[in-house]
């Protein structure tokens, strides 16, 4: 079977290259959503927080993720959680969350294609051949769905996103303006991080995930 749930054209003009992982990511997002009955995302109300993490080609599908749902990194409705895994939970706070991961028998076989081989050499994906960029994009549409993901109910799941300000101050070094989140305090004067000297864990980008 065929699937519907494929990318449109100016998906690939948005990532810069044809690849397996767009339409992957891309029809997650998409039965994630049919999953919860949601729509796609106007606002700041969706969120995706995908388990992949750097050092790995596979983060195409955070692309596919965000074309498919409108939950995208500019409303901050998607945050990595860094695991290094093919997987990522949805979550609507009124219907829900639900974790997809790709099953291992389907990530083994198309491992097998050409497009690997390009790919492990080093060889970037705009200059893999066509053909071989196809062949594997069209297995991967022709995958039931059942074949590619797992899905997971996450009942137990909560995200409190932080509260949205539009509160700012100058810092007192460099004189550009900062969000009243990210003002840091020293000698008494407000200042940014970068002036202030501080530094700051990414963790504080999962803040509010259990």
């Amino acid at each position: 079977m065929t699937t519907q749930l494929v990318p449109p054209e100016w998906a690939w003009e948005f990532h810069g290259h044809q690849c397996p992982f767009i339409p992957i990511g891309y029809r997650m997002g998409k039965l994630a959503m049919q999953h919860l009955g949601a729509e796609h995302e106007a606002d700041h109300g969706f969120f995706i927080f995908p388990e992949l993490g750097e050092g790995h080609p596979q983060t195409c599908m955070m692309d596919g993720m965000q074309i498919a749902t409108g939950a995208t990194y500019g409303k901050l409705l998607i945050s990595k959680t860094f695991y290094g895994k093919l997987a990522a939970t949805f979550y609507h706070p009124k219907k829900g969350a639900v974790r997809f991961s790709l099953k291992s028998e389907f990530v083994d076989a198309m491992g097998k294609f050409e497009f690997f081989v390009y790919r492990k050499k080093g060889i970037e994906p705009s200059q893999i051949p066509l053909p071989v960029r196809q062949e594997v994009i069209h297995w991967v549409n022709e995958q039931p769905d059942e074949a590619m993901y797992k899905v997971e109910a996450r009942p137990d799941f909560k995200y409190t996103p932080l509260k949205g300000s539009f509160n700012k101050s100058k810092c007192s070094v460099c004189g550009e303006y900062v969000f009243e989140r990210y003002i840091r305090i020293k000698d008494g004067q407000p200042m940014c991080i970068p002036c202030s000297g501080f530094t700051e864990s990414r963790l504080d980008v999962l803040k509010g995930m259990q």
